[in-house]
């Protein structure tokens, strides 16, 4: 096996950006793609490099990371735009993206036909987490492939778990996670607004909450922000839009009846259908506000 050190990235977002950089932290040599100018240039001052195109990063590489929005994306990425043809044979393509598990395995097919290696790795920890390098990375590929990639996932994750030898497995895990996630901050909502219907301080209510056996890791970090007229962003409502609707769509696919995760779904649907979709996560309380809202003829 050839070790990596060039590595192309795709997608410097909020997570992918600090991801990136700590790649180049790691030594590793970076060449990075977004379509803005700005994510590009903070690359470079990072210690990376920037390229005008996916294939132009890609040219080469040892390895390809997309850090892109869907699985569409990652497919234009890597077929249309032209970075898995430019990629040094024998390369390795890590897709750590939240993306259906189907649309995973379809994509590792098409690129493991042309000699590449394929790396489904999903992430968890949001932006603190990819910044600090403490992101939880769920792995689907064979052996061979994931012993390849493993030191570049522990460049920017601290927990990085092989859950299975398929592409889409790492993506199934991811997709477990999003339920659970998305469940758990939209009932902290729904807890929330029972709680100030009834003229209860959410402050309050969340230090109480927080400290009982009814506390979540999301409780914690969301609740407070439910709170905030304008929280800041850490991961937006129309992400869970698209999240959530993916569990649904395995659902469906495992002939697995999911009602919490839809009942999530539609309440963060909801959010984002009264122009919230861009505000941070916590804000599918204003769903629940909007429903529970006193009638303006009411006393």
């Amino acid at each position: 096996m050839t070790e990596i050190k060039s590595i192309a990235f795709v997608g410097l977002g909020a997570m992918g950006a600090p991801m990136a950089e700590n790649l180049v932290k790691r030594q590793f040599r970076v060449t990075g793609f977004d379509m803005r100018e700005s994510a590009r240039e903070a690359l470079v001052s990072a210690g990376g490099y920037a390229a005008e195109s996916a294939a132009t990063a890609a040219k080469d590489a040892d390895a390809l990371v997309m850090m892109v929005v869907n699985a569409a994306q990652a497919r234009s990425v890597l077929f249309e735009a032209g970075a898995l043809a430019a990629l040094a044979p024998g390369a390795s393509v890590l897709l750590m993206a939240t993306c259906p598990p189907g649309e995973v395995e379809s994509i590792a097919t098409e690129v493991t036909k042309t000699g590449r290696h394929f790396v489904d790795a999903p992430v968890s920890g949001g932006i603190s987490g990819a910044r600090s390098a403490t992101l939880t990375i769920m792995v689907g590929a064979p052996q061979e492939s994931f012993a390849l990639a493993q030191p570049v996932l522990d460049a920017m994750g601290d927990k990085v778990f092989h859950v299975g030898q398929k592409p889409g497995q790492g993506a199934t895990v991811k997709t477990v996670n999003q339920l659970l996630c998305g469940v758990h901050i939209a009932v902290a909502a729904e807890a929330l607004s029972l709680a100030e219907k009834a003229g209860i301080d959410g402050r309050i209510l969340f230090e109480i909450m927080g400290g009982s056996a009814a506390s979540s890791w999301m409780l914690r970090d969301r609740g407070p922000r439910m709170l905030l007229d304008d929280a800041p962003v850490a991961s937006a409502v129309d992400i869970f839009v698209k999240d959530l609707g993916i569990v649904l769509d395995a659902g469906r696919a495992a002939r697995t009846a999911l009602p919490l995760a839809a009942a999530a779904h539609q309440m963060f649907l909801a959010s984002s259908g009264l122009g919230h979709g861009a505000r941070d996560d916590s804000q599918v309380v204003r769903a629940y506000r909007a429903l529970n809202a006193k009638p303006a003829n009411d006393p």
